[in-house]
């Protein structure tokens, strides 16, 4: 596949900066060291000695599975490969989440589309119970063709969704400022693959084509750097020991955040701080965008 003028541009990432956690081999761990299946049982296929997950859907079942330890902080990154052919109304989905009520969750959703056309990825940030802070974002590459690293950074300053080491997204901590809620749950990591035809495509009018089940998404990099509270308390994972709350991740530095405005202006397609029908007063999180 030929390298995208974003591709081109910003390729230094993969070789110093965040990239070098982002891109390193993360294939070492298996996934049963870090990682259960929480459904769709038997819609799942290990494979390469354990250190490659397949999970399927058909319209019997789809398939999820999720850490078995929670996290307060961390580095969270998966390689992820789509579903190909015609996807519309499949949701293919990575993301943080806590349980019980008020949750916390940070997504990235992958949502298909019919062939030739391009996958949109949605990312979404709840915090205390309330999202509603959906962004979609087209991608500038097959995600069908190839594995994709996808990582979520999370600190006790910002939160970032990066894309191949590029910053799609940046949510920041601004609790004290403008009082807007901070994820700040235990939280495992998710994956999932899940039928979302009454929304994800075309606002649900595209439906999908079961002909083509089963649906298959593809995942390595079963590495977890991440704080576990098994281990610390909430305080414990904001130390500076684990290097995602060192001061190099507080906020974007200049190269990443021109990356960042150029994904924004280039690919990005929705922004709820923009859509007034929605928000006619922008929400107060949408105040203080990088």
């Amino acid at each position: 596949m030929a390298l995208s003028a974003l591709d081109m541009f910003f390729v230094f990432f993969v070789i110093g900066g965040w990239g070098l956690i982002a891109s390193k081999n993360t294939d070492i761990s298996t996934f049963d060291q870090n990682y259960q299946v929480t459904w769709g049982f038997d819609h799942v296929l290990s494979l390469n000695q354990g250190r490659e997950i397949q999970l399927s859907m058909d319209n019997s079942s789809g398939a999820g599975f999720a850490s078995k330890l929670n996290y307060g902080s961390g580095f969270f990154s998966l390689k992820i490969k789509l579903p190909d052919r015609d996807s519309a109304g499949v949701v293919t989905a990575f993301y943080l989440t806590s349980h019980g009520d008020k949750h916390d969750e940070l997504d990235f959703e992958f949502l298909g589309n019919r062939e030739g056309k391009p996958y949109t990825l949605q990312t979404n940030v709840f915090a205390n119970g309330l999202g509603n802070r959906e962004q979609r974002t087209l991608l500038w590459f097959d995600p069908t063709a190839d594995f994709y690293n996808y990582t979520i950074l999370w600190n006790h300053y910002q939160i970032v969704f990066l894309v191949d080491n590029t910053p799609i997204r940046v949510f920041k901590n601004n609790e004290a400022s403008l009082g807007v809620d901070y994820p700040s749950k235990p939280m495992t990591i998710e994956a999932s693959l899940w039928n979302g035809d009454s929304w994800a495509t075309d606002g649900g009018q595209t439906k999908i084509d079961w002909s083509y089940a089963p649906f298959k998404a593809h995942f390595l990099g079963f590495d977890v750097n991440g704080c576990s509270l098994q281990n610390s308390n909430v305080g414990d994972c904001y130390s500076n020991k684990y290097f995602w709350n060192t001061e190099k991740y507080h906020k974007l530095d200049s190269e990443q955040q021109r990356a960042y405005q150029y994904v924004r202006k280039t690919y990005i397609n929705y922004d709820y701080c923009t859509d007034k029908s929605r928000f006619p007063t922008p929400p107060p999180d949408c105040l203080d965008q990088p």
